[in-house]
């Protein structure tokens, strides 16, 4: 199963567009996307969650376009997304904003708070589920965020800049967190991070400008690094190279 991005465009009034033209397949067990800030990273995840709309092109998931009212439902509860700023519902406790997010994509009220409790402890936050969710620190609000993405059993989830701001700890708590979804579920992650990427990914898209300036597995772009450059850093110096002939 694939993302499909057919000629996809999008821009700001007459601004240069964000992107041009995308054509872009994305059906792997976990896919990276980096890119320098402004390459369109965020736009394209956006359209992916159908958040927005391209001003040309189609953005697929098994052959339904959110475009279609017939078909906008069902791909909604199948694609998962969490952006870069989670913004809980004031006032709510931490279990009610992962139903709310239930029911407005398309649940029950009743399946979707019996499904908060199992989606919680799945991201290791059912202790505080009755908590105000203002309450919560950053890590523990992007992983009520992810559960707000399992409690109406997405089959891929988008994640933008997931452990950007969060300190080590945080970090590798989250990393744990994308490692465990990816038993039964889809992941694409943006972020700017190139650390883990050879053990937690098994495809890349490097995004420039609008358009793709590489797409393969992990092994064919750490292999772009310059020779002699350490094990820990090849993925590092395989970015830089790339960008760097961009410019």
């Amino acid at each position: 199963m694939s993302l499909q991005f057919n000629r996809c465009s999008f821009q700001y009034g007459r601004k240069v567009p964000v992107l041009d033209r995308l054509d872009l397949s994305i059906g792997h067990r976990a896919t990276v996307l980096l890119g320098p800030n402004g390459a369109g990273k965020s736009t394209l995840l956006g359209i992916a969650a159908s958040w927005i709309a391209p001003t040309e092109g189609t953005v697929t998931w098994r052959g339904m376009d959110p475009a279609r009212s017939k078909s906008q439902a069902a791909y909604r509860q199948a694609v998962g997304w969490l952006p870069q700023n989670v913004k809980p519902m004031p006032g709510l406790t931490v279990r009610e904003n992962v139903a709310y997010i239930g029911w407005l994509k398309g649940m029950s009220r009743t399946d979707a708070w019996d499904r908060s409790r199992d989606a919680l402890e799945r991201v290791k936050l059912g202790s505080l589920a009755d908590r105000k969710s203002h309450q919560l620190s950053g890590g523990q609000l992007r992983r009520m965020g992810i559960a707000g993405t399992l409690v109406h059993s997405s089959e891929v989830v988008l994640l933008d800049e997931p452990s950007a701001g969060l300190d080590p700890s945080q970090r590798q708590i989250f990393r744990d967190l994308v490692t465990h979804l990816l038993a039964d579920i889809q992941v694409v992650v943006s972020t700017h991070q190139t650390e883990d990427l050879d053990t937690m990914y098994d495809h890349v898209v490097i995004l420039d400008q609008g358009k793709v300036r590489f797409e393969g597995d992990t092994d064919a772009f750490l292999s772009l690094a310059a020779p002699g450059i350490p094990e820990g850093r090849r993925a590092e110096g395989a970015y830089t190279h790339l960008i760097a002939q961009e410019v």
